[in-house]
């Protein structure tokens, strides 16, 4: 199959088979509000393992699991106080918790990568939503490409990645935020920990929570933490007012180029177009990218995060 040939309508047939090929032990990828994601169930280790064959990616880094609800995700995890907080105000949205394992949690033993700690997050896309409702199981699903290569925010860029390979795609269209989720780890002795930038900024989960958890070092407790991640295929150039000689410029504000992310420097809108744009300067005839200056504060600071980590691939 190529092409249209792997796209399922976003209507009740579409999501019948996404919800048999689930079932069966398939991957399907589907839409959510910040990136396409590659689904499959979470309590198979066939299944699960069919996703790090199919993204070529590294078995240290563990994978979010997507539950219908807040009551299915409770069977996964320990929820304190200050999760259960962060789920009634985040959840269903962009926020993806790591929280202590729930002991005989019914996980594949390689989605948690062999940590003591498992990344929930109930997705707010009313596809994912009801996918996920008539299911009735959790769902591991990182993001539907290649391992380390740029994320999909549209049903094409996961047939790009994937090729000829390519799983089924619950054809969402665009996705809104365009931005992988807020990754925060609720420490089981006291405090959370930024662990991956997003739409919800560390500077609004400090007003509610306060200051963050010092750091533990270098090891990898979510995905998204890879130094090397997002990788275009062509060196990256960043912070730049003007392009590198024969790059292709992706422009932010009053900084032009052959695309831009926000011609009015909306942060919201540059982080819905990021893939996009790295979409659009991989596959142009210029052998290097330059990207805009972008300042770091609020949502700056997770666009910033993905372009580091675009220009380290």
């Amino acid at each position: 199959m190529s092409g249209k040939q792997h796209l399922l309508e976003p209507d009740d047939a579409g999501i019948a088979k996404a919800v048999d090929t689930i079932r069966a032990g398939g991957l399907v990828a589907m839409p959510t509000e910040t990136v396409y994601g590659l689904a499959a169930r979470a309590d198979s280790v066939k299944a699960v393992a069919e996703i790090y064959r199919t993204k070529g990616r590294p078995d240290f880094n563990p994978l979010i699991v997507h539950v219908a609800s807040l009551d299915m995700a409770r069977e996964l995890a320990v929820f304190d106080q200050v999760a259960e907080d962060l789920a009634a105000r985040y959840w269903p949205g962009p926020l993806t918790l790591v929280l202590p394992l729930r002991k005989g949690a019914p996980i594949a033993p390689a989605v948690t990568a062999g940590l003591p700690t498992i990344a929930l997050r109930q997705p707010a896309h009313p596809l994912a939503s009801r996918l996920l409702a008539e299911l009735q199981l959790p769902v591991a699903a990182p993001s539907a490409n290649r391992s380390g290569a740029l994320s999909p925010t549209r049903p094409e860029h996961v047939l790009q990645s994937f090729g000829e390979a390519s799983p089924l795609v619950l054809d969402g269209g665009a996705c809104d935020a365009g931005l992988e989720s807020t990754i925060i780890a609720v420490r089981p002795e006291g405090g959370w920990k930024l662990l991956r930038p997003g739409p919800i900024t560390g500077e609004e989960l400090s007003d509610m929570l306060g200051p963050e958890a010092e750091s533990r070092g270098a090891t990898i407790e979510s995905p998204g933490q890879l130094a090397a991640h997002y990788s275009p295929g062509k060196p990256v150039h960043l912070h730049r007012r003007e392009p590198v000689p024969g790059s292709y410029m992706i422009g932010f504000g009053a900084i032009p180029g052959d695309v831009n992310l926000s011609p009015t420097g909306d942060k919201a809108e540059a982080a819905a177009r990021l893939y996009e744009c790295l979409h659009l300067a991989a596959a142009s005839d210029k052998a290097e990218i330059s990207v805009a200056e972008i300042d770091p504060e609020g949502l700056g600071r997770a666009i910033n995060d993905r372009l580091v980590r675009a220009a380290a691939g």
